[in-house]
């Protein structure tokens, strides 16, 4: 295994282990996560491994393949910089003192908003729970995790990309009501009902850490306030809380309120073995984030829009917005159209081409050596 060869030319020794934890794409449930809503995401066959060995000096060496491969030495947590600070906010999360060896693969498209940041943090987490015996169950980990991006690396996401990578089974979408934490796995074989999920990755990242994701979550905030409710899943009555609003709070309870029903709707769905009408349900998600939550992007709109006039069932961004992956619900037969039509209203504008992916849905995070 690459990353096992490479941990032994970086320390000349064999890792202890070998840990994988895997990116996720969202079905359904965009921005409901932070409001106590309900997701429903699974994991992809794309992650982030890394060999690890436990060290007892408290001294921390990592290195990355998509880096270089050298080594870097931390003495202390505070010395973390860049992608450094997701394992380094692991380690301070779980409260590990010890130390650890590491060297991180990943193959999850950069940019591609399949959440290869929670993948590399539970990767490190399901490690450092394993080699020191901490005895967190996979729900704790993500929970740790998240507490690590939150406040540490200083991303205020909610917990669906840690919970998918570590609760995800292979098969299945992971439907996670996202204040109880509840959880089950919903099958989910696309391929049985003549159909595929086809990433679109725009290759356009516009960064959410620069406050417009912390901006959609103040607004939130704000607006469940003002109705007097602990979070935008307690609203009942729509109509009645808009009449309260205006402005972008108005706009954001539209979106999050109708976005629960419709995770609710995809999943009832499902479970009827209703899988083509699903379609129509990521239309509408789409045209709620692109107009009322304002997350969408121009290349974004293009590539949903261009899904479904090459024969997509349904199409819609996926992740935190502004920029990163669509994804569209296509019979086999029609994914080649989707992405000649894509690929043709990208380069009439004068843009890169984007990349195209295939998702089943995978196992969560695991030891794999």
């Amino acid at each position: 295994m690459r990353v096992a060869d490479a941990f032994r030319e970086a320390y000349g020794t064999d890792p202890e282990g070998v840990w994988h934890a895997p990116g996720r794409v969202n079905l359904i449930g965009e921005h409901t996560d932070y409001n106590d809503g309900f997701v429903l995401p699974f994991a992809v066959p794309w992650g982030v491994t890394a060999a690890v060995s436990p060290r007892d000096d408290g001294v921390i060496r990592l290195a990355s393949l998509q880096d270089g491969g050298r080594p870097r030495t931390l003495t202390g947590l505070d010395q973390a910089t860049g992608w450094e600070r997701y394992p380094a906010g692991v380690f301070w999360a779980l409260g590990v003192t010890r130390g650890a060896d590491i060297v991180i693969d990943g193959d999850v498209p950069k940019g591609a908003g399949l959440s290869s940041s929670a993948a590399l943090e539970l990767c490190v987490a399901i490690a450092l729970n394993d080699l020191y015996a901490l005895g967190h169950t996979p729900l704790e980990l993500a929970k740790l995790s998240q507490k690590a991006e939150n406040d540490f690396v200083g991303m205020p996401c909610g917990i669906m990309d840690q919970a998918a990578s570590a609760l995800s089974k292979e098969g299945h979408a992971l439907f996670l009501d996202c204040r109880s934490l509840a959880s089950r796995n919903i099958p989910l074989d696309l391929a049985a009902h003549g159909l595929t999920l086809l990433i679109i990755n725009t290759g356009v990242h516009h960064e959410l850490a620069d406050g417009q994701y912390a901006k959609r979550r103040q607004d939130c905030e704000n607006a469940a306030k003002r109705l007097g409710v602990p979070a935008l899943r307690d609203v009942t009555d729509l109509a009645a809380a808009l009449a309260q609003l205006s402005g972008d709070e108005r706009k954001r309870v539209q979106h999050v309120v109708t976005e629960n029903h419709r995770v609710e709707a995809v999943i009832g769905l499902l479970r009827a073995g209703a899988v083509l009408e699903i379609g129509a349900i990521l239309n509408a998600s789409h045209l709620s984030l692109r107009d009322q939550y304002e997350v969408s992007s121009p290349e974004l709109d293009v590539a949903v829009e261009s899904a479904i006039r090459g024969g997509a069932r349904g199409a819609r961004m996926t992740g935190g917005g502004f920029g990163g992956s669509a994804i569209a619900l296509v019979a086999p037969e029609k994914a080649q159209a989707v992405r000649e039509q894509t690929e043709a209203a990208y380069a009439a504008r004068g843009w890169a081409a984007p990349t195209f992916l295939t998702a089943t849905p995978a196992a969560g995070a695991r030891r794999v050596i």
